[in-house]
C-alpha cells in the first residue's frame, strides 16, 4: 500500500501518497501525442507541428497535467478502496515529484462524522396550546375588513389614547446637548400606536394620553440605532396630542363574505376555523421540534463537515434574500445586512447540518422511510390548508423528481419526529 490515512477529527481525514520509483514518461508521451494533434502552431497546419517543437513549447504543462492526472486517479483509487465517501471536494497538497524517481502528496477530505447519541427518553416538554377560540376567528375576520375601514376622530374628550389607535400630534426632540434637530421635529404627525415605527419607549409613552395633553417623553436611542452617534444616547421627545383617531371597521355580512370567497359568514367562520386549527397545529408543532433538536444538539457534540455548513449558508442566504427583498431592500441593503449578520447565518447554518444529519441517525435506527401512502397524506393536509385541487398540487409535487424528493425528504423527518416524541414526555 503506498499511502496511509490520518484521522484529524470526527469528519476530516489526511490520506499521505508516497510512491517510489514512479515513472510518468508513458503518460507524458501520450499526453504530448494528443496535444500534437489538437495544437496550432505557425508555420504548421492543425496537427502536423513536430512532437519536439510541441514538447519545448508544451512540455511543463503537460508533465504537470500528467501529475495531475496520477494524483487524481491514486487518491479516488485510494478511497474507493478504503469505502471513504468524501464530503464536498478534496483538498491536496505537499505534492513532491522527482522525474523518473518518486511522487508523494498528500489529499485531505471531509467525511460524514460517526457519532452516536445520548439517551434522550428522560426529556420532558411543554408543547404550546393547539386550540383555536372565537377571538382567533375574529381577529382574521377584523384582517380581511382592514381594506374596508376608515379613520374617524374620537369625539369623546374623556377618551384616553390606546394601542391600535392612532395620535395626530406634534412632537420635538431635544439631544443632550441642548440642540433641537430638524429631523426630530414634526407637525400634525399621524402615528399609529403600537406599530413601532418610533425608537422603543416612545409609543408607550403615548399611552393614555388625553387629547390636548402635553408630555416630556425620556428615552434612550436603542445601541443599534442605524445613526451612529445617537447610539445609546438619552433623549426627550415634547409631544402635543391633538387628535385621537381609531379605525371603523363596516359590519360583517354575508355580502361582505362573499366579496372575500365565502359563501357566507357562517361559511367563513367554518372554513377560518378548520384553517386556524391545522396552522396552531403546525407552529405548536414546530417550536416542539425546535425545542427538541436544540436540546439534542446541546447534548451531543461532534464535529460536522465545513463544506456543508458552507453550502447550507449559501441555501440560508437565499431564502433571506428573497425574504429581505419582499420586504422592499435592494442589493446593497441586503450585503449590508449579512455584512452585519454573517455570524447568525453562519449559527443557523450549522443548526440546520446538525439538525439534519441526527434525524438522519435516528431515521436509519428506527428504519423510518416516506412512502407514497404518506405522500398521499401530505398532499390532502395542503388541499385543506390552500384551497387548492389537489390534482393541482399532486402534479406540482410529482411532475419534477427534485421537488418531489424533497418533500419526501420533510416527510421522513416529520415520520422521525413522531418517533422521538413517542419516546419522550411531552405535556
Amino acid at each position: 500500500m503506498s499511502y496511509s490515512i490520518q484521522t484529524l477529527n470526527g469528519c476530516t481525514k489526511k490520506l499521505v501518497f508516497n510512491f517510489e520509483k514512479v515513472d510518468l514518461t508513458k503518460q507524458i508521451q501520450e499526453a504530448l501525442v494528443t496535444k500534437q494533434r489538437n495544437v496550432n502552431l505557425k508555420g504548421f497546419r492543425k496537427g502536423k507541428a513536430p512532437l519536439d517543437m510541441v514538447k519545448k513549447l508544451y512540455g511543463p504543462q503537460v508533465e504537470n497535467d500528467a501529475l495531475t492526472r496520477f494524483v487524481s486517479d491514486e487518491f479516488y483509487a485510494a478511497i474507493k478502496k478504503e469505502n471513504i465517501r468524501p464530503v464536498g471536494y478534496p483538498s491536496f497538497g505537499n505534492t513532491q515529484y522527482e522525474p523518473g524517481k518518486n511522487v508523494a502528496f498528500e489529499a485531505t477530505v471531509e467525511v460524514l462524522p460517526e457519532f452516536e447519541l445520548k439517551d434522550f427518553s428522560s426529556y420532558t416538554f411543554k408543547k404550546d396550546s393547539e386550540s383555536v377560540t372565537t377571538e382567533d376567528v375574529a381577529n382574521v375576520q377584523k384582517q380581511y375588513l382592514e381594506s374596508k375601514t376608515q379613520i374617524s376622530e374620537v369625539t369623546d374628550a374623556a377618551a384616553t389614547l390606546k394601542k391600535g389607535q392612532f395620535a395626530v400630534l406634534n412632537f420635538e426632540g431635544e439631544r443632550k446637548d441642548g440642540s433641537k434637530p430638524e429631523n426630530m421635529k414634526a407637525s400634525e404627525y399621524q402615528l399609529e400606536i403600537g406599530s413601532n415605527q418610533f425608537i422603543t419607549g416612545f409609543e408607550d409613552g403615548m399611552v393614555g394620553m388625553k387629547k390636548g395633553d402635553k408630555k416630556v417623553i425620556a428615552l434612550n436611542f436603542p445601541a443599534d440605532y442605524h445613526e451612529v452617534e445617537l447610539q445609546n444616547e438619552p433623549v426627550k421627545f415634547t409631544v402635543d396630542l391633538l387628535e385621537i383617531k381609531e379605525k371603523q371597521y363596516p359590519q360583517f355580512n354575508d355580502e361582505l363574505a362573499k366579496e372575500f370567497g365565502f359563501e357566507s359568514v357562517e361559511d367563513f367562520k367554518t372554513k377560518t376555523m378548520d384553517r386556524l386549527k391545522v396552522q396552531k397545529k403546525r407552529e405548536s408543532q414546530t417550536k416542539l421540534q425546535q425545542e427538541i433538536l436544540e436540546k439534542i444538539i446541546a447534548d451531543n457534540k461532534f464535529d460536522v463537515p465545513q463544506a456543508l455548513i458552507e453550502d447550507q449558508k449559501q441555501s440560508v442566504k437565499q431564502d433571506l434574500s428573497k425574504t429581505l427583498k419582499q420586504q422592499g431592500f435592494n442589493d446593497q441593503m441586503i450585503d449590508m445586512y449579512f455584512e452585519r449578520w454573517g455570524d447568525d447565518v453562519s449559527k443557523k447554518a450549522d443548526f440546520q447540518v446538525r439538525s439534519g444529519l441526527i434525524l438522519d441517525k435516528l431515521a436509519k435506527k428506527y428504519e423510518i422511510e416516506a412512502s407514497d401512502a404518506d405522500l398521499d397524506v401530505k398532499l390532502d393536509e395542503m388541499v385543506a390548508q390552500s384551497g387548492m385541487k389537489k390534482d393541482e398540487i399532486a402534479h406540482f409535487y410529482k411532475s419534477n423528481a427534485n421537488i418531489k424528493r424533497n418533500l419526501m425528504y420533510a416527510i421522513r423527518e416529520e415520520k422521525t419526529f413522531d418517533k422521538i416524541i413517542s419516546l419522550i414526555k411531552v405535556s
